[in-house]
């Protein structure tokens, strides 16, 4: 296995190709995406994460990385949530109301981030409103979970970390662990139990001691996948069909209250402006849910792809190649007026393009011809150009000279005495034959700089001299 070496930006680079960096990305606890670089190419894989900050975890972030690949989950791809702040208050009033009719609420949770984030709101209530209620979380995985929370304090938002001093707001006061002897306990209570989406274990063990009563409140506080009982019952079912063809009445209260640690969709569209991906790929969502955000992705920044599983989706890149430019070459650019390269402002830059020790460097040609010890060769176009004209080939030269030092006036133009006029680069030659002496052929002549001038000119002296 290759050296790894930790650069203090957290950067990890595997050989000379291969570097990999990690970013925040909220979610749960440690939860983190991934830049993968190899060469000038990169891939930046999200796994879940949340654009939203709350009680225990701060905001993922990313900086403007630009990688060819963006990889998104897209959980709730059409999903906006309203305020944070109004969910809690009215999570809190619901809560607080079933306890105070003397109710029991049931809020399914997954183990590891919803069960924490809850918890902390629901003790920091508690302890304002001096509640006696009890409140429990489900024993197993959330109260190892719990642990390792308490283990890795650094890792949560500033404001956790500043109070630990003073006390670790994952020692819960009024949150105790479960027995499963308590859900047959008269009066209210409010239990956190696993899993989820009330597939199986605890929580829907509790579920079906407590849906035949009105009193009781069951709140969904994250996403059910097409086919769990939370689901079903987040769709209006009352009648559930459970093990052994038994049905199960649902009287109680059904509350879906988004507390996902999901990013939803302007979450998605908030991390694709702070990355500035070239391509995006979306996974882990639902169709056609994924298709509309699919749509609006490429309305408003780059290519995007939401292929199926099991499918291949080839995406083309344009790599770039790192080029030092020469010193000299920027001040002959700056020298003629032309603006410093800029990232963000792409310009040509004309010069000679020199491979050596295993560099691009870009020089001027004089330079390129200097290190590699070479000598220059002119290329040059030539171009034939018939004129009608009664004088000798000497006036017609002349006439040349005068009428193009008429037009070309911020042009240097010479009449050399060897029977040629030179514009720049171009030079100028006039002959006739003797059969016919009127006619007189003009031959142009220019180095590849001046192409643009000697097409011009050429056109010019094609419609005839002044008279």
């Amino acid at each position: 296995m290759p050296d790894i070496k930790v650069t203090p930006l957290g950067k990890r680079f595997v050989d000379e190709e291969l570097e990999i960096k990690a970013y925040y990305a909220g979610h749960v606890l440690g939860a983190a995406m991934f830049q993968i670089k190899v060469g000038s190419e990169s891939v930046v894989y999200t796994g879940d994460y949340n654009m939203t900050p709350d009680r225990h975890l701060g905001a993922a972030w990313i900086d403007k990385c630009r990688p060819d690949l963006l990889i998104s989950e897209s959980t709730y791809a059409t999903t906006i949530r309203d305020s944070k702040r109004c969910r809690e208050r009215d999570f809190l009033k619901k809560v607080h109301e079933t306890v105070e009719r003397g109710g029991k609420v049931l809020i399914p949770v997954f183990a590891l981030g919803r069960a924490q984030e809850l918890c902390i709101l629901l003790e920091t209530f508690w302890e304002r409103m001096n509640l006696k209620a009890p409140i429990y979380f489900s024993t197993g995985l959330t109260e190892k979970a719990n642990h390792y929370y308490k283990l890795f304090i650094t890792w949560t938002n500033q404001k956790i970390r500043k109070t630990f001093v003073q006390r670790n707001m994952f020692e819960f006061k009024h949150i105790k662990a479960f027995d499963r002897s308590y859900a047959d306990n008269p009066g209210p209570m409010v239990v956190f139990a696993t899993p989820g989406m009330l597939h199986a274990g605890q929580s829907l063990q509790i579920f079906k001691k407590w849906a035949g009563n009105e009193k009781n409140m069951l709140i969904m506080p994250g996403y059910c996948v097409q086919g769990t009982v939370g689901h079903k019952i987040l769709n209006g079912q009352k009648k559930l069909e459970m093990e052994g063809r038994a049905t199960l009445d649902v009287k109680l209260q059904v509350e879906y209250m988004s507390f996902s640690a999901h990013a939803d969709a302007k979450g998605i569209m908030q991390l694709i402006r702070m990355a500035e991906p070239r391509n995006m790929l979306l996974v882990h969502g639902e169709a056609k849910k994924m298709e509309f955000l699919k749509d609006k992705i490429e309305q408003e920044f780059s290519n995007c792809y939401m292929p199926a599983n099991g499918e291949t989706t080839t995406i083309v890149t344009n790599p770039s190649v790192p080029v030092d430019i020469s010193l000299n070459l920027l001040k002959r650019e700056m020298a003629l007026g032309g603006p410093l390269p800029d990232a963000k402002r792409p310009r040509t830059m004309h010069g000679t393009l020199i491979m050596k020790d295993n560099s691009l460097r870009l020089v001027s040609p004089e330079q390129a011809l200097k290190e590699l010890g070479l000598s220059e060769h002119q290329l040059r176009f030539t171009c034939r150009v018939q004129l009608h004209d009664p004088h000798s080939d000497t006036d017609t030269l002349g006439r040349i000279y005068t009428h193009l030092k008429s037009v070309l006036k911020s042009y240097s133009i010479q009449h050399v005495p060897d029977g040629t006029v030179i514009v720049e680069s171009i030079v100028i030659k006039v002959t006739s034959s003797a059969e016919e002496p009127n006619l007189k052929v003009l031959l142009l002549s220019w180095s590849y700089q001046d192409e643009e001038l000697g097409s011009f000119l050429s056109t010019l002296l094609k419609n005839g001299l002044p008279s």
